[in-house]
């Protein structure tokens, strides 16, 4: 008796996997447009489960596709005979639809849309089916015939879909935001869909539109989540200062948290608008009452100021830094305040000796392992600065001991790549740049793959290194903040080593050095003379998308950029600038961003 109930089981289960097979070769057929096979399969497939309604689907769709529009209508029929489904009165229309009979096509469509006053709960079915088919008007009656007949229902989530199809903007938005109304938990979703049509340009009419209706609604009912709606609006239009308006009445209403405020101000840093920034920064230092918001504001305003500074400010700068330590005192939540004054003292007052003493006794404090990292990986970088790379080497290489295969030990192998380069150790560093193209951070692998690739591509020219030395210096003194002395000697790689390879690199690291001293058209010529002359170089990418960006950012020539962008994107595939130039490309044409 067991070996027969067994024998069946094998039987079923033999069964399900030629049916499981059988669902396979009909989708791969119908995928692959051969609708003949296809129907023949489904047709097997529907014999064994005459309910299933993906079968049945596929089978008239099937028939449509090979023209075979009497066989759809009697099959459809058939199956109204037998099961009164709603959708089929949609699939026996639209069949009459696709045989030029509009007369029966409305009939039916006019009775699926009926079905639903005589059961409401039909109108998922029929409105799915008309969506099937791109019978957007009559999906569109479908919802709305529902969401009248009972007020449960909301629908404008599909209608606004709908609306954006058929290109109704403004319905669009307002059933948007009259979903987000009803289910407020859904508004980041929404921003997702609403980021297809509003643009950077706040005179588009679609954003103009949006911010309309927004408007009304704070009007009608005031509510956080239309604020919400208004400042995320002005960060897609880089509009900050007044998505700061909005997330101060969002706070003064909700005054939990500032992590919002401080997202925004990590955005307009990050985008250059550094009066803003530091506008919200100096809101932050005056409304925190947490220690860790307070620091982390006072930390990224001193970053700023040090940005734009000059070396009148350094002992104003200085004196703030120190002013914070005295009121906050030198502890593991002052960290990284502590981190960035040693850098600012070895790095712009030149005073290396200050720093490394600084960063000696803050390595006294009670420090976990990787806040020890964070303090070396800095001391690290100062002796670089000096030149003492072995010194260097010490500490990043105590961090790989202490912390190994974490991100910041991949960052200190990196730096030890660098030390050893800078110092014209070229197959110590390549090896250990070789190690980190398996980086798990895809900056410091990106980084390591870049240097490697100056050290394997050059040191072949002369057996010196003659070239690859003199660069490696250059890049030594852009570390040091000596930038024209980095400039002249890349000048001297330009004028005496013109047939290496080293060429398009020196002319790529002069042009940012060019940048940084804003020096724009010197900038762009160097860009152009690799687009140029060196059009096989792996920095042609590169240097196309930098020479875009200063088109853009500094030179005020959008066409220009914009054909540039365009060229990454049609020639360049494989490059990292892809999305981002696709996407600056489709802004400056005026697309939505998306």
């Amino acid at each position: 008796m067991r070996l027969k109930f067994v024998l069946v089981i094998l039987m079923l289960m033999g069964t399900h996997a030629f049916s499981q097979d059988d669902d396979l070769f009909a989708k791969e057929y119908f995928e692959n447009g051969d609708f003949e096979k296809a129907l023949y399969e489904y047709k097997k497939l529907y014999a064994q489960s005459p309910s299933n309604i993906n079968y049945i689907n596929q089978i008239v769709s099937s028939y449509q596709q090979l023209e075979q529009y009497n066989e759809a209508e009697q099959f459809v029929l058939s199956l109204i005979n037998r099961v009164k489904y709603p959708a089929f009165y949609v699939e026996l229309g639209y069949t009459y639809q696709l045989k030029g009979d509009l007369k029966n096509a409305n009939s039916y469509y006019t009775q699926a849309l009926s079905s639903i006053d005589q059961n409401v709960n039909n109108v998922f079915a029929v409105a799915r089916s008309f969506q099937s088919h791109t019978l957007l008007n009559e999906a569109l009656a479908a919802y709305e015939k529902a969401m009248t007949m009972k007020s449960d229902f909301n629908f404008n989530l599909q209608m606004a879909q709908i609306y954006g199809e058929l290109g109704d903007v403004e319905k669009m938005f307002v059933g948007y935001i009259n979903f987000i109304q009803e289910n407020p938990i859904a508004v980041g979703n929404i921003k997702r869909a609403l980021s297809d049509f509003v643009t950077e340009d706040s005179s588009n009419q679609s954003n103009i539109l949006l911010r309309k209706i927004i408007l009304q609604k704070i009007q009608e009912e005031p509510n956080v989540i239309w604020n919400d709606m208004l400042s995320w609006l002005f960060v897609q239009q880089k509009d900050y200062n007044k998505a700061f308006i909005q997330e101060k009445a969002i706070f003064n209403r909700d005054p939990e948290s500032l992590s919002r405020i401080e997202e925004l101000a990590a955005i307009t840093m990050s985008e250059n608008d550094n009066q803003v920034a530091k506008n919200i920064l100096s809101y932050l230092i005056e409304t925190a009452q947490d220690l860790d918001t307070l620091l982390n504001a006072y930390y990224n305003l001193l970053q700023l100021q040090t940005k734009e500074s000059t070396k009148e400010d350094y002992q104003n700068i200085k004196d703030s830094y120190n002013a914070l330590f005295k009121k906050y005192g030198t502890f593991s939540q002052t960290l990284n305040l502590q981190v960035a004054y040693a850098h600012f003292l070895a790095f712009y007052m030149n005073d290396t000796k200050s720093a490394t003493t600084f960063l000696e006794r803050t390595l006294e404090l009670p420090l976990n392992d990787t806040q020890k990292a964070q303090v070396k990986l800095e001391l690290g970088d100062i002796f670089v600065l000096r030149e003492e790379f072995n010194t260097a080497l010490i500490y990043f290489t105590q961090i790989q001991r202490s912390l190994k295969n974490s991100t910041i030990s991949q960052e200190a192998r990196y730096k030890v790549a660098k030390a050893s380069y800078y110092k014209g150790d070229f197959d110590w560093a390549e090896s250990q740049l070789k190690i980190l193209k398996a980086s798990t951070s895809q900056l410091i692998a990106n980084d390591a793959l870049d240097l490697k690739l100056i050290i394997s591509d050059n040191k072949y020219d002369d057996s010196l290194h003659v070239a690859l030395k003199l660069y490696a210096k250059a890049d030594l003194l852009a570390f040091q903040n000596k930038n024209d002395e980095a400039i002249t000697l890349l000048d001297t790689i330009l004028k005496e080593h013109k047939t290496e390879h080293i060429v398009p690199q020196a002319l790529y690291k002069q042009a940012q050095l060019f940048e940084s001293k804003k020096d724009y058209v010197r900038a762009e010529a160097n860009y152009n003379a690799i687009l140029t002359n060196y059009k096989e170089s792996i920095l042609v990418d590169d240097a196309t998308y930098a020479l875009a960006e200063l088109y853009v950012n500094h030179l005020s020539l959008p066409e220009k950029a914009k054909a540039l962008y365009e060229d990454i994107f049609l020639n360049h595939a494989d490059s990292i600038y892809f999305v981002d130039a696709r996407k600056k490309f489709r802004a400056l044409r005026g697309d939505a961003i998306n």
